[in-house]
């Protein structure tokens, strides 16, 4: 996925300040087309800034996890499959 030069709390609050006013005028505060605010509305319909913060540590937290477990279960693998060759 493309790096993008707006994190996503900066996405949140260009979403609230487009609620308050226009989706034109903050896109063309913000350099992006209207399409963009839609996207972005899309993706974090409903959320605020610190819900979509804690979603952001939450998923780093699970990747860290995914990989603690997945990296001794390709060990314990290698090992078996070194262990039933035939030498």
């Amino acid at each position: 996925m493309k790096k993008s030069r707006f994190t996503e709390e900066q996405m949140v609050k260009a979403l609230r300040d487009a609620d308050a006013t226009s989706v034109a005028e903050v896109a063309k505060k913000l350099g992006v087309a209207e399409q963009t605010l839609y996207v972005w509305r899309k993706r974090f319909r409903g959320q605020t800034v610190d819900e979509v913060k804690e979603l952001k540590s939450l998923v780093a937290e699970n990747a860290k996890l995914k990989k603690l477990v997945a990296e001794p279960l390709l060990a314990i693998e290698v090992l078996k499959e070194v262990n039933a060759k035939k030498w």
